[in-house]
């Protein structure tokens, strides 16, 4: 009789105790060395690279979580794991930000504007704040938490320094005007047209991603998934626009 030991595929320790047993009936074990559980004969994974970039492509496109669980099968709490891995693998997001042209001021106008969301329940209230470049239509920098000046500032130490001596656009909330100097900053009105990408943007978002939707069923349950989605929809919308300027 041959018997073959046991490792753990996390720390490679031979102390395992067995730990249960799966939906399927393998044995679980539990190792002692790192406290990470395995199981006995474990499959390859179920869903290829390409198989999971599809599902959160799809998930993109304002699929809510539990809708992908009747599409695609697959559970919702490994489609929350998939973001939070492939967000933590990102590049850092001024790299997805086109430099502008110094000798063109247009390529630095900004538009600024908040957008309402919320995490868990309503009365957590989270503003996601936007920098959007009025002539490429990236957005150059973003910023979550309350509606106060406090948050206005780290969105605009978030902006990337060729953006900064550019002209903003913002509505008249007076976070604004104690953040950004007068000489570089105009509030005005939704009938003139100058914030009117921005506000497009926001719709973008909202038809994107279903837990962003004012009136809906779908939320996001921490303020860690809530800008890993966030970013992962950012990335994306960034690099489609630095394809099609191309």
């Amino acid at each position: 009789m041959v018997t073959i030991p046991l490792h753990c595929p996390h720390c490679q320790s031979e102390i395992l105790v067995r730990n249960g047993h799966a939906l399927n009936g393998k044995q679980l074990y539990r190792c002692r060395s790192c406290g990470r559980q395995s199981r006995e004969n474990p499959t390859p994974h179920a869903y290829p690279k390409a198989r999971r970039e599809e599902i959160l492509s799809a998930y993109q496109e304002r699929s809510r979580l539990r809708g992908l669980t009747r599409t695609f099968g697959v559970s919702r709490t490994t489609v929350s794991l998939w973001i939070k891995k492939k967000v933590a693998q990102l590049p850092p997001f001024s790299t997805t930000v086109l430099a502008p042209d110094p000798e063109d001021a247009a390529s630095c106008t900004l538009e600024l504007d908040e957008l309402w969301s919320f995490v868990l329940k309503k009365v957590n209230q989270i503003w996601v704040w936007i920098a959007l470049c009025r002539k490429t239509r990236q957005v150059v920098a973003y910023a979550l938490g309350d509606r106060s000046a406090k948050t206005c500032q780290r969105l605009w130490e978030a902006i990337p320094q060729g953006y900064l001596q550019g002209h903003c656009f913002t509505d008249f909330w007076v976070a604004y005007s104690a953040v950004i100097s007068d000489e570089q900053h105009t509030a005005v009105g939704k009938e003139t047209g100058e914030t009117a990408h921005v506000e497009r943007w926001n719709n973008t978002l909202r038809q994107r991603l279903a837990r962003f939707i004012r009136m809906t069923l779908s939320f996001s349950k921490s303020v860690i998934m809530h800008e890993a989605c966030l970013l992962l929809f950012l990335h994306r919308y960034n690099r489609e626009r630095a394809i099609l300027l191309m």
